[in-house]
């Protein structure tokens, strides 16, 4: 069986959700986020081969995390983000040597991504090379172009979200390039190679934490997932 691999972006230092605090240690309901986020992928495959890219001022409050939490810890490789999301998803794939591999790389602050997001990713990446969950788009859209502005088609946009998933030779080579700001996401990174990006369907609820509006709604999520599980 293919090796899986899951890169988690932890290395951002929370500034826009104005606690002080990286939102991916934030807790819910008595959880941190990352612990959420992690035990997301764990309940797909338990042998899921685990390296996280944390900021190195939260280095020490990790590992105590994973340690308080009795998560499988020799499954986890701890390694240090760098200036830039494109910088800690380097330093992460530098800690996996299998050519063959799957690699999912998913932000922290994402805990509610579903199975069959994940699943989704992982089986499309196997079959393509690589795969992006995206949802559609709920809102009306208008393109601002100077002091005018137009309605456009929210049919031809969607949401992007993460785990993106790759082929571990693809994206270890993309990620030799050196950084452009265009650099969006792991996909962008891909895509400067040639790459034709194969999109999923992803899941509603799999907000990505940045602002304090957004920990409000993951009470509501994480509420209604204890309910559900109840």
């Amino acid at each position: 069986m293919t090796t899986q691999y899951l890169i988690l972006v932890a290395g951002g230092t929370g500034s826009r959700m104005n606690r002080g605090f990286p939102k991916q240690f934030l807790e819910l309901s008595g959880q941190p986020v990352i612990i959420k986020t992690l035990l997301c992928f764990l309940e797909y495959n338990p042998s899921i081969k685990i390296i996280i890219s944390v900021h190195p001022h939260y280095l020490l409050l990790l590992n105590e995390l994973i340690e308080r939490s009795g998560l499988p810890s020799e499954n986890i490789q701890v390694t240090t983000g760098g200036g830039t999301r494109f910088d800690s998803v380097k330093n992460g794939l530098k800690l996996v040597s299998d050519e063959k591999a799957l690699i999912a790389i998913h932000d922290a602050a994402r805990p509610f991504v579903s199975q069959q997001t994940i699943k989704n990713c992982f089986e499309a990446a196997a079959l393509y090379g690589n795969a992006v969950p995206t949802i559609p788009i709920s809102e009306s859209l208008r393109k601002t172009e100077g002091k005018k502005n137009v309605a456009v088609n929210r049919e031809d946009y969607l949401v992007i979200q993460t785990p993106q998933c790759f082929l571990s030779s693809k994206i270890k080579r993309a990620y030799e390039q050196p950084y452009k700001a265009a650099f969006t996401d792991d996909a962008t990174v891909l895509e400067m190679q040639g790459e034709t990006i194969h999109l999923v369907e992803g899941n509603v609820e799999n907000i990505k934490l940045t602002t304090p509006n957004d920990l409000l709604i993951a009470k509501v999520l994480f509420d209604h997932e204890q309910r559900r599980h109840h």
